[in-house]
């Protein structure tokens, strides 16, 4: 009974694999292995694709599905985390939420009997990424040995690219503020793991061959800590970083986006940008995370 929380949590194979999964179930429609499933979301967070692409995928699988938003229920408020989980798993057969806590979602998971879903905490976003995988395999073909530039804030989209970018070999360049960075411990699996992550503060050496450029807005959804936006203008995404990049580079982002802030309108309407695709990719990658977390 697998759980779902964090990419660095599955094994190279396992994480190819729902990919492979993702990418072959676009193209051809997968069996109902939902069929008579019931699955709860609990949304403490607002939520467009995250949710509707969860929600269509389900049922379009045959299974069931119940939405708890943060207006009708609240984990931990009630009643304990514990009493919560032993009376859903009760109800149903896996556990989808959008959380703030991080540390709730791990403590979940050692109290449920049915697989949890990490559909995003404060610290990662490892859905997203999958989708954000499938992209870019749709358009390269392959994941290995890609160089991939993140540009801004260090949020949990960062934290759970990062944790791929390591299992795939990947080289991920992140452009960002001299204040800004990942987690220290985050840095030290990194190292321990022999992965290719670059922290620069060099727009021109995150830029030059990428294949694909990424960034997120930079103030993340329900983000209460005071940032200024002011450090983050130099890293906008606009006609000149993309230049630098390779001759078949994409952008992608993973919505929603503040035009003319984190990016220019220019480049996210461009033919580079693939970010609609990257949207659409959502349902096909939650469709495989389901089915690994079915198994």
């Amino acid at each position: 009974m697998p759980h779902f929380l964090d990419i660095k949590d599955l094994k190279k194979n396992q994480l190819n694999r729902i990919v492979e999964n993702a990418f072959n179930w676009k193209l051809k429609k997968p069996k109902m292995f939902l069929d008579k499933k019931n699955i709860i979301m609990i949304f403490e967070k607002p939520s467009l694709r995250t949710r509707v692409s969860f929600e269509i995928g389900i049922k379009q699988l045959g299974g069931s599905v119940t939405v708890l938003n943060s207006n009708e229920f609240i984990l931990g408020q009630r009643e304990s985390v514990f009493d919560t989980i032993k009376v859903l798993e009760r109800y149903v057969d896996m556990i989808i939420i959008r959380s703030f806590d991080h540390n709730v979602l791990r403590e979940m998971s050692k109290i449920s009997n049915v697989p949890v879903v990490n559909a995003l905490t404060d610290h990662s976003h490892p859905c997203q990424v999958v989708s954000d995988l499938l992209t870019i395999k749709e358009k390269f073909g392959s994941l290995r040995k890609r160089k991939i530039s993140w540009f801004g804030d260090c949020n949990n989209v960062t934290q759970s690219w990062i944790e791929a970018a390591v299992l795939f070999d990947m080289e991920f360049f992140i452009a960002t503020p001299p204040s800004i960075k990942p987690e220290n411990k985050t840095i030290e699996w990194v190292e321990n793991n022999k992965g290719k992550i670059f922290i620069t503060h060099d727009v021109n050496i995150a830029a030059e061959n990428a294949d694909c450029i990424m960034t997120d807005t930079w103030i993340s959804m329900g983000d209460k800590k005071t940032k200024s936006i002011d450090k983050f203008q130099p890293y906008q995404v606009n006609k000149k970083i993309m230049s630098m990049a390779s001759k078949n580079a994409i952008f992608m982002h993973c919505l929603p986006a503040y035009h003319g802030s984190e990016v220019t309108t220019e480049v996210l309407n461009s033919k580079m940008s693939v970010v609609f695709d990257q949207a659409e990719n959502r349902l096909h990658a939650h469709k495989a995370i389901l089915n690994y977390c079915n198994t």
